[in-house]
């Protein structure tokens, strides 16, 4: 029995480890433990909390956004946010911050009833696809961890919330774009999001 115990145990961390491991190719853009890898915008607060990310508003209740040191182009990356409090957020791609000034493309994280994976163009052409309300409400699950999956390829971006597809735009100016990953903090006080595992495929 004992023997059994320690074989199971063993098979039990084994499978754990396997459980963890990145896709061929992929990288973690978190990585649990600090910032390392970003830059924070604006004066909001961006830390880690029980292996977690979390954005949430300061005092003074700005616009603010945690970037990628590096940029990348052509990606299918995937990520899990919970909403505390206001959840109004984003994933930002193949964009550029200077100050809290982001041009670029936001695949939206909204709170209920809004617009999570739809795709708004910052300092732009506004909003440039939405996705159907009522797919989005048979999938969306409130106070509790999402799932959006994000990818480029060239001139054509699709979203998934929670493995049901969203969106799917064709557009020339996303496609001849490149630049940074970022996550964001809506203006207006009140926003907690958590976030984790940020995994993003180079294609």
């Amino acid at each position: 029995m004992i023997r059994l115990a320690l074989m199971m145990s063993i098979l039990t961390l084994f499978m754990g480890c396997k459980s963890t491991q990145l896709p061929d190719g992929a990288i973690s853009l978190f990585n649990g433990k600090n910032l390392d890898g970003w830059m924070i915008y604006g004066t909001e607060k961006w830390y880690v909390d029980k292996g977690e990310l979390v954005c949430e508003s300061g005092p003074d209740a700005k616009y603010g956004y945690l970037g990628t040191k590096k940029t990348f182009k052509n990606f299918d990356l995937s990520l899990q946010f919970k909403q505390e409090s206001n959840g109004n957020s984003g994933l930002f791609f193949r964009s550029s911050i200077e100050g809290t000034k982001i041009t670029g493309w936001q695949a939206e994280i909204a709170p209920p009833d809004l617009h999570t994976g739809g795709i708004y163009e910052s300092y732009g052409r506004g909003w440039l696809i939405q996705p159907d309300a009522a797919e989005l409400a048979s999938v969306f699950r409130p106070n509790e961890w999402n799932t959006l999956r994000v990818k480029a390829v060239d001139d054509v971006v699709t979203t998934w919330v929670n493995g049901k597809e969203m969106i799917q735009l064709k557009d020339e100016k996303i496609g001849a774009a490149n630049g940074q990953i970022a996550l964001q903090i809506h203006d207006g006080g009140n926003v907690k999001v958590r976030w984790k595992d940020i995994i993003l495929k180079p294609l």
